[in-house]
């Protein structure tokens, strides 16, 4: 775990609608979550950057946003294009500089994708991005095979990938299960890894083979730090559901 609480960023210590929503929530998750963070200063405390977890369980954002916040940062995700539209919450989104994602095969999205990572640099924000798209399909819980939108926004912009891995959060709410609140503070951990190395794919963002292979750089290092949490190796190749017939559902990209 890092021995001091890190310093907080100016997006969190100066007023925004960040404020009332943590007031709210974070006494909340705290009598849910007992969160131990290792390695929480490599999180970055100004400027832009992606971060990118395992995904197992749907309450996985709620571990995420409460570590972020508690790293000093304010949690950001991205969000489908169609809940921007949506009354009260597309303004609630916007006001955040929560991420909208729109489908990756049209001309459009890319032109969105260059404009979001503009805004992140321009602002000096981090962006919460699920590689794998939805929440893993591998029996063990070890994370799958990823998709490019985390890689294709952070190339656009020059802006680091920041691997991240928690364990834990199943025990509150098992995958497509349902929320187990008792015992109060069920122990989860989280630990966050040092920038993804992909320098070489910087000059290649147009690629769809270099966009893979950068984001499967991603993916191993994600289920290389839950391995570290589990104490356990992690498979040496990511699940494909596609191989094994499973359809994957709720996803923000390819």
């Amino acid at each position: 775990m890092s021995p001091r609480r890190p310093r907080a960023s100016s997006e969190k210590t100066r007023p925004s609608i960040f404020w009332p929503l943590a007031g709210l929530l974070v006494p909340l998750l705290s009598l849910v979550f007992k969160l131990e963070i290792e390695d929480g200063e490599k999180l970055p405390r100004d400027g832009a950057y992606v971060l990118a977890p395992n995904h197992m369980s749907e309450i996985d954002p709620l571990v995420v946003a409460l570590a972020v916040w508690r790293l000093g940062r304010a949690p950001r995700f991205m969000a489908k294009e169609s809940l921007f539209r949506v009354p009260v919450l597309g303004w609630v989104l916007r006001r955040t500089g929560m991420v909208p994602v729109a489908r990756a095969t049209s001309a459009a999205a890319a032109r969105a994708t260059f404009e979001a990572s503009e805004t992140l640099v321009r602002h000096g924000r981090g962006v919460i991005v699920y590689p794998e798209g939805s929440l893993t399909r591998e029996p063990d819980l070890w994370p799958m095979r990823g998709k490019t939108g985390a890689v294709r926004l952070a190339l656009a912009g020059g802006i680091p990938v920041i691997p991240m891995a928690h364990w834990g959060s199943q025990q509150v709410m098992p995958r497509y299960g349902k929320l187990k609140l008792w015992p109060l503070r069920r122990r989860v951990k989280v630990i966050v890894g040092d920038p993804v190395d992909l320098s070489a794919y910087e000059n290649a963002a147009a690629s769809q083979t270099a966009l893979v292979a950068a984001t499967d750089l991603v993916m191993a290092d994600i289920a290389g730090l839950l391995s570290q949490l589990r104490g356990e190796p992690a498979p040496a190749t990511r699940w494909n559901p596609a191989d094994h017939g499973q359809k994957e559902t709720g996803r923000l990209e390819s």
